[in-house]
Order: structure tokens, then sequence, then C-alpha cells
């Protein structure tokens, strides 16, 4: 599909080429950055000085902030560009991808931005890290834009951060789906600002938030052991952290470093099933490793012993969830996809992912259980039917409305459509014409969820303090939009599974208010857990923290 389909005045993504090329592409210099040609890594940067630099400030100020952040610390699933590849990519491989552009990935051509201010944005973003370092002032970031807060209520079913309310039933079916680029597809990445003193989650009536914890470093998916102490993943420091227990006044009673040196882990898991697990599982993004665990083990006892390797070759979704069958035979592990949407067909890089791979427990015997799920971030087990569930973040740059995010259940060979497919037989039109044999094989989810949600970890309710009506039913965290005019998400949800049964495609509104009146937002829920008690804590990597949600009854 040509760039020209997607002309630079319809799209306000500023400058997310940096985030899918710079940001997940590389962790080291690279002579096949996005194929780049000899010719482009050759090239100099002619505009070098510190006078440059600060050009390049005020362009990245007008066309970057928006997804990148004030201060290119990143914002959503965008990274930051202070670190990493955009600090290692040959400057004349960034202009020649600045130029050429991703359309098939959300990313429109800059060609329109002369020559000179292409390499000063990328002299700005090279002087990052130096002494004299040109930054935005996060004061002279525009606020969100009026018209926009103060648009019309969206069309049902769908909605946006201005409705949400605690107890409020959406569903979304499969007629309710626009078709591609009915909308312009906009990059508004969330504004992250302190949580003011009057911002608190709001929950229904009759439950009570707590802060359970705060200080925490980029806090995670959070995980309940078997002897309730609460293990969290701080991703970007690489390490596993446990809370031991609920003070009285809501706090926890110890907290430790588990584990560290990982490569930003994710998924925990327990095994095997029971009181007594005799190991602990880390996901990495690049592998599964183990460590000797026995209940109330608060620090490992040995070094990480590795089991397998997964798809990662440093681009893309990074997170990698695990779960075990209840017959303890089968391991399951989430990888998500490299891209967007590239064809797995002319990037060998895709290979095994937008997967859930299965494996023996020992880490032998890797499979693909499913496929074409985009990013299956959050991964959980029925209790009562043994099935597997996940929680998936779908593509974006087909609209505001456009793809749903999902959770469902997840069949044995099951195919759910990405990239060429999407919730059943709509075909993606940057892939138009391709794979005709797949259209009907394409699984439409239990539960279609607002499209750019980003949802992350689920789990299934198991306590016994909610209210009777809660029994069994899916709880989610939806990390936020970033893919959207006006914001959605930045909530925890609620998916009646009406008492063991199955899903009927409605969810609810349960634990909101993290994003204030004029579209900052404080808060960004992460991982849900049921306590020993049957209270709920959720983690949140925007005010880093974790929150308890327990119900009172008043």
């Amino acid at each position: 599909m040509k760039s020209s389909r997607f002309p630079a005045a319809r799209w306000s993504l500023g400058f997310l080429i940096l985030a899918s090329a710079l940001g997940p592409a590389l962790t080291a210099q690279s002579s096949s950055f996005h194929d780049a040609p000899a010719t482009a890594a050759g090239l100099e940067n002619p505009f070098t000085t510190q006078q440059d630099a600060q050009v390049g400030m005020k362009q990245f100020h007008d066309k970057c902030a928006v997804c990148h952040g004030p201060k290119a610390q990143g914002t959503g699933n965008i990274p930051p560009l202070t670190k990493g590849p955009a600090q290692a990519a040959k400057p004349g491989e960034i202009f020649w991808y600045i130029t050429k552009g991703d359309v098939a990935n959300g990313m429109p051509s800059w060609a329109s931005l002369t020559d000179q201010h292409r390499w000063q944005i990328i002299t700005f973003l090279r002087n990052l890290n130096g002494p004299n370092a040109a930054r935005p002032n996060a004061a002279a970031v525009e606020p969100p834009d009026a018209s926009i807060l103060n648009a019309p209520r969206p069309t049902p079913p769908f909605t946006d951060f201005r409705f949400e309310k605690p107890g409020t039933i959406h569903r979304i079916s499969v007629v309710d789906l626009p078709p591609p680029f009915t909308t312009a597809s906009s990059g508004n990445g969330p504004r992250l600002v302190p949580r003011p003193e009057s911002a608190w989650p709001q929950a229904p009536a009759g439950f009570k938030v707590e802060l359970y914890a705060t200080g925490l470093h980029n806090p995670r998916l959070i995980r309940t052991a078997p002897n309730g102490d609460f293990f969290v993943a701080e991703s970007e420091t690489g390490r596993i952290l446990v809370f031991r227990g609920i003070t009285a006044d809501g706090k926890p009673q110890s907290t430790g470093v588990f584990a560290s040196g990982l490569n930003q882990p994710f998924g925990i898991a327990f095994y095997p099933a029971g009181p007594n697990p005799k190991w602990i599982y880390i996901g990495n993004t690049d592998s599964v490793v183990r460590f000797p665990y026995r209940n109330g083990d608060r620090t490992a006892s040995a070094p990480p012993e590795h089991l397998a390797d997964l798809p990662a070759n440093g681009k893309g979704h990074w997170t990698r969830d695990i779960r075990f069958a209840l017959d303890g035979n089968t391991m399951f592990v989430s990888v998500g996809s490299g891209s967007n949407v590239d064809d797995p067909d002319t990037h060998p890089e895709e290979t095994n992912r937008a997967t859930i791979l299965a494996f023996n427990p020992d880490g032998s015997g890797m499979r693909v259980y499913a496929s074409g799920i985009r990013n299956a971030v959050g991964l959980a087990i029925n209790p009562h039917t043994g099935e597997l569930w996940c929680s998936v973040n779908e593509r974006d740059a087909l609209g505001d409305n456009l793809v749903p995010d999902y959770i469902t259940h997840v069949e044995p060979g099951g195919f759910y459509g990405w990239p060429w497919w999407y919730i059943g037989s709509h075909q993606d039109p940057r892939h138009q014409g391709k794979h005709p044999e797949l259209k009907d094989k394409v699984i439409v989810p239990d539960v279609l969820l607002q499209p750019h949600n980003a949802s992350l970890e689920m789990t299934f309710y198991d306590g016994k303090q909610f209210p009777d009506q809660y029994q069994d039913d899916i709880f989610a965290s939806e990390h936020g939009s970033w893919n959207r005019a006006i914001r959605t998400g930045y909530e925890v949800i609620r998916v009646p599974m009406h008492h063991g049964g199955r899903a009927t495609g409605e969810f609810q509104e349960f634990l909101t208010g993290f994003v204030l009146p004029d579209g900052n937002v404080w808060g960004r829920p992460v991982g849900v857990t049921v306590a020993p008690d049957g209270s709920l804590l959720v983690t949140d990597d925007g005010s880093n923290s974790i929150w308890r949600v327990s119900y009172t009854g008043k």
C-alpha cells in the first residue's frame, strides 16, 4: 500500500515513526536496521551544531511530543528516545526511515519536512543525554485540545474516558465495527502527571480503594503465591519483588526483592499447582527461566535455570506471560508480534510470534498452541473448565474504533486473524487479497473491548469477599490508549462469567478515575490479582503504585 493513501495532514502520529522503528527495533547497532540500504547508513548528518539541536527540539515539540512525551521519555507503548536503539542506529539510517515511513505499521512518511529539519531532529535526539542537552519543557507543551475534550459524546457502543464510570456496562459486537479508516488514525499518548491529592481510583458502591504500596519502579504483572505472598515484576529494573501480608491499615507487612538481573521479566507462575510448589517460573522477554521455590521464600535460593529461548530479536511487543494447564503437563507462554501488521510471509522475524506457545514443563517440546493473536499480554486458566484465556492488544492505525482489543478463551490450534484478518472475516486493507483460504477460519473472540484499550493482565475472581455475583468473573487491567483521538481505557474492567458459565460479550467498568478531566493521565493499571482475603490488588505503572480494592458493603 502506498503512503499516498495517508497524506501527512490526516495523521497526528507525530514522530511515531521512531516509536516502532527505533524504540523496539534494535538493542545494538545493526547493519540491517529495517533493511536500510548501505548508502543510507553511510550518510553523514550535515546539521550537528548546538543551534541545530535547538531547532530540532522545536520540531520535536511541534511534531513528536504528543506521542513521545515532552521530554522524549516515552508514552503509552511508545518507548523513550533517551536510550536504547534510538541512540544506537546510524543517523543516516534514521533519516532514511523518517523519509520512507512505514504506513502498514502506522508511521507516515515525513518527507514533507525539509531535509534540514529531519537532520536537526536527529541531532536533537542524539544530544538528549549530553551535558548541554536541549530538552523540551513540559510546561511548554500545549494542553489537550479543548475542541476534542468538548467533542460530542461518542456513538455507543464506543466510549471514551469522559464517560467512564464504575458499573457502566458495554457490549460491542461484530456488527458495530466501522469500515477501516472511517476516522484518521491519531497519536494521542498519555500525558503523565503526578497524582493530585484529590485524585483517587473510583469503584462501585460498596467497595473501598486503598493505596497498598507506592514508590515502585514500573510495576507490571502481579501474581499471588500459594502461601499468599504477592510477586510483582518490575520489568524495567529486571527485578521480581515480593510483598507479604496486609496490615490493619492496608499496607504490606514486609517487602523485598526475590530476584534481580533478569531481562525484562513479566510472566510469573508457580509450579506444580497446589499448596506446595517447587519452582517459580519467570517469563523474560527472550527466555523462560525458573528458580527453586518453597512457600515463604522471599529471596531466590539459587541462580535461575534457563529452560527455553523465546522469539524476541529486540523488536515489538516484549511481554511474555506464563501459565500452566490444570493437569500440569503443559506450559503456555504468550509471545506478541514484533510489529503492528508486518506480513510473516515476508518478515521471517515474525516466525512464532503473535502466538501462544506451548511447552513441556521442563521447557522442551515447543509448539504453537494458537496463532494470529497479535499480543496476548495476559493469560489465565478458567478454574472450572481448564480453558486457557487471554487478554489481547489488537492492531493500530485503522481508525479510532478499529480494531477492538479483546478477551477470549483460546482454542487449541485456533487462528485469530493477525495480520491478514481481524474479528472474523474482516480483511485488513493493508493486506488486501492475501490468504483468502483463512477467511472462514478466523475465530471471533468472546468479548470485544474498546479499541486501543491496551488490555493487559487478567484473572478469574476466586475470592470470597466480593458479593456472590462476582464469583468466577474476570477482572482485567486496561492500560489505556495512545492511538485514539480521545483516550479510552485507563481502568479495570469486569467480565461477567455467570457463575462459571460462558462470557456473553458484555463487560463492565469497575475501577476508573485514572484520567483527569483535562485529559492528563496520572495512573495506568497493568496487573491484577486476588489476595487471600478476597480483595483485589492492581498494579499501576503510571503512579508506580499498587492499589487494593476491598468490599465493605457500605
